[in-house]
C-alpha cells in the first residue's frame, strides 16, 4: 500500500471498517430473528447458545476488521492524520444507516484497538455523535396502535392475534377475559377511567431466555401506563403468563442484573425513545444493553459521565461497604455506579490471579444472569481530573493498584476498571433498614442463591457483603472473584469422624479438595443473626443440605432449563 496516498488509504480504511460493520448488524439481526424459531420450538438450550453465539459476534468482527486494518494501512497504522481522514470519511459512509449510532461506537472499537488511548480523542473516535439528531427519517412508528374496543377483551383479542406464533395459542380467549381483569384493577387502583382508549405496541417480541414479551403502553384518559404481556410456550401452545402494568414491574424486566433481549428492530434509537417514555428513570445506555447493543451502551455511559462531571462538582470517593480482598471500589456520592480496580495483590487467602478476575467477568457477561448478577462495562485508560479525587481514595488507589492506576500531571489515569451500578451492601442494608425490608431481603438472599444454582452459577463465597441491593428491593451478587459453575463443584456431606476429638482439629481430619464444599457449614459463614438467621432456616434451610445441590446439578446435568420468572408470582394470571 506504499504507493497510496494518505487520502486514499483513509477513504479504504473508513470503507472496510464499514464493511465489517455491516456484517456484524448482519449477523446479529440472524441470531435476533433466530430466537424466534427456537421459542416456537421450545429449543432453550439451543436459544442458550443462540445468545452466546450473539454476545461473541462484536468481538470476532473487530478482531476480523483489525488485521485487515493493520493490512492496509502498514506503516502508516498510526498515522493520526489517516485516522482524522478515515474518520471523516466513516461520518458520511454511515449517514443512512438506521444503526448510526452503533456504526460510531463500531468505529471506535477499532481505532481504540490500534491507538493506546488515554481518555478520548474527538479527532480520531467519535467522543459525542456527529448528528445533533437522527440522520435518516424513520420509515414507521416502532410500534403498531390499537384503539378502543367494545371491550377490553376484544381490544386485547386484536393485540394478541396481531403477533403470531407458528404453534397457536392454548386458549386466547381465556388469556384475554385474565389479561382484561388485571387490567380494570390497575384502572381502579390509579383512579383512570373504566375503558383503555388506546395501546401502542413495540412491533416486535422481546426475547430471552424462555420467554417472550409484547411491551407497550397503555392509555385511559389522562394516564399512561406501561404494559408488557409476557408468553410462555407450553407443551400445548403458547399462553399469557403475566401481565406487567406497573413501572417498577416492567423496570425489573430490563434489569441491569439480567441477560440482554432479542429484539429485531431496523432504528435501535427509536426503541430506546420509547422505552424511555414508559421507564424514565432508566438511563439510556442500560436501555440499549438491555436489548443487546452493549458495545454502544457503554459508549452511552461514557458520555452521560462526563456530561456529570461537566455540570458537577462532585468527587470521587471510596465508596460505602467492607473493603474487599481483591478489588478496590470508588465512586461520586450523587452518581450511582461504581468503578472497580483489580487489586496488584489479592489478601490472604484469596489465590486467584489478575486475569482469573478477568475470566470470571467474562463468564458472567456471556452467562445467564437470571436476574441475580450486575452487568459491568469494561473500560481502559479513563483519564479524569486529579483534583476530582479525594486524597484518601487516591492514597489508597497508588498502594494497592499501582500497576492500574497513575498520576501524570493534573490527571489520574485508571488503565482498566470496571463500572456497574451502585447498590447496597446486603450487610449494610440489613442493618439499617427497618424490620419487613430485613425480613425480604433476607428471604430474597436465599431466592437469589437459588436463582443462580439453577443456571449453574455457585458464588463460591456467600458473605452478605458479596451481595446487595437493588432500589427496587431485589438482592443480588456482585462479587466475581470466587464464583464459579455449580457442575465443577463437588458438595459433599461433613464424615463421621472416628475419634471425638477430630471434631474440635483445626484442621480437617479427612482430605478436601479445592472444589469440594459442605453446604452443612454455609449457615455459619453466611453471617446472619439472631431472628434474621431463623427466618432464613425457615425458607432456604434446604441450602445446609448437600442433597439439594447435586439434585439441581442432576437436573441441569440432564439438559433441563429450569424456570426462572422475571416478575412477582403475584403477577402471574394462573397464580
Amino acid at each position: 500500500m506504499a504507493q497510496f496516498t494518505d487520502s486514499r488509504l483513509a477513504n479504504m480504511a473508513a470503507n472496510a471498517i464499514h464493511d465489517a460493520f455491516s456484517v456484524y448488524r448482519t449477523e446479529f439481526k440472524e441470531y435476533t430473528h433466530h430466537s424466534k424459531q427456537l421459542f416456537e420450538a421450545r429449543d432453550w438450550l439451543g436459544a442458550q447458545e443462540n445468545a452466546r453465539a450473539r454476545l461473541d459476534l462484536y468481538r470476532r468482527v473487530v478482531d476480523d476488521v483489525e488485521a485487515a486494518i493493520r493490512e492496509i494501512l502498514g506503516e502508516r497504522i498510526t498515522s493520526r492524520l489517516v485516522w482524522a481522514s478515515a474518520k471523516a470519511v466513516y461520518s458520511g459512509l454511515i449517514i443512512n444507516r438506521n444503526a448510526w449510532e452503533q456504526a460510531e461506537t463500531f468505529f471506535n472499537s477499532v481505532t481504540r484497538r490500534v491507538f493506546t488511548t488515554v481518555g478520548v480523542d474527538e479527532q480520531i473516535e467519535f467522543v459525542a455523535t456527529d448528528f445533533d439528531s437522527p440522520p435518516t427519517p424513520s420509515q414507521q412508528p416502532v410500534y403498531l396502535t390499537f384503539t378502543r374496543k367494545t371491550s377490553t377483551i376484544d381490544l386485547f383479542t386484536d393485540i394478541l392475534t396481531a403477533y403470531e406464533f407458528s404453534v397457536p395459542y392454548q386458549n386466547l380467549a381465556r388469556d384475554c377475559a385474565r389479561i382484561a381483569e388485571a387490567v380494570a384493577s390497575r384502572l381502579r387502583e390509579i383512579g383512570a377511567l373504566r375503558f383503555v382508549s388506546q395501546v401502542e405496541m413495540v412491533r416486535s417480541l422481546f426475547f430471552r431466555g424462555k420467554g417472550a414479551y409484547l411491551v407497550g403502553r397503555m392509555f385511559s384518559g389522562s394516564h399512561m401506563i406501561p404494559l408488557a404481556l409476557a408468553l410462555v410456550n407450553g407443551k400445548d401452545g403458547v399462553y399469557v403468563d403475566a401481565v406487567l402494568l406497573h413501572e417498577t414491574d416492567v423496570s425489573i424486566l430490563f434489569s441491569f442484573t439480567r441477560s440482554y433481549f432479542h429484539v429485531a428492530v431496523e432504528r435501535p434509537f427509536d426503541l430506546v425513545r420509547f422505552l424511555k417514555s414508559i421507564l424514565p428513570r432508566k438511563r439510556d445506555a442500560e436501555l440499549y444493553i438491555s436489548i443487546g447493543y452493549n458495545k454502544h451502551g457503554k459508549t452511552e455511559l461514557y458520555r452521560d459521565l462526563l456530561h456529570h462531571l461537566a455540570a458537577s462538582n462532585d468527587k470521587f470517593e471510596i465508596a460505602q461497604g467492607e473493603k474487599g480482598m481483591v478489588m478496590t471500589v470508588f465512586a461520586m456520592p450523587a452518581y450511582d455506579v461504581v468503578f472497580k480496580i483489580i487489586k496488584d495483590r489479592f489478601a490472604h487467602p484469596k489465590k486467584n490471579t489478575r486475569q482469573g478476575v478477568m475470566d470470571k467477568y467474562r463468564l458472567v457477561f456471556r452467562h445467564d444472569r437470571a436476574g441475580r448478577l450486575i452487568d459491568a462495562q469494561e473500560f481502559e485508560f479513563l483519564q479524569f481530573e486529579r483534583n476530582r479525587f479525594e486524597d484518601d481514595l487516591l492514597a489508597e488507589l497508588l498502594e494497592v493498584a499501582p500497576s492500574m492506576v497513575c498520576v501524570e500531571g493534573e490527571f489520574v489515569i485508571i488503565k482498566h476498571c470496571y463500572v456497574e451500578r451502585a447498590i447496597i451492601p446486603l450487610n449494610i442494608y440489613l442493618s439499617d433498614a427497618i424490620e419487613e425490608a430485613a425480613i425480604h431481603a433476607t428471604i430474597d438472599y436465599g431466592n437469589a442463591i437459588k436463582d443462580m444454582a439453577i443456571t449453574n452459577i455457585f458464588p463460591g463465597d456467600m458473605l452478605l457483603k458479596n451481595f446487595g441491593v437493588t432500589r427496587h428491593g431485589r438482592v443480588v451478587f456482585y462479587d466475581y472473584d470466587e464464583l464459579c459453575l455449580l457442575d465443577t463443584c463437588n458438595f459433599r456431606q461433613i464424615p463421621q469422624s472416628p475419634y471425638y476429638e477430630d471434631d474440635f482439629a483445626s484442621e480437617p481430619w479427612f482430605p478436601v479438595a479445592d472444589n469440594d464444599y459442605f453446604p452443612e457449614e454455609f449457615e455459619q459463614f453466611m453471617g446472619l443473626n439472631g431472628r434474621l438467621r431463623d427466618i432464613f432456616r425457615d425458607h432456604h434451610g434446604d441450602l445446609f443440605d448437600y442433597r439439594y445441590w447435586q439434585s439441581i446439578q442432576n437436573r441441569l446435568k440432564a439438559g433441563e432449563v429450569i424456570d426462572i420468572f422475571p416478575y412477582a408470582q403475584k403477577r402471574r394470571l394462573n397464580n
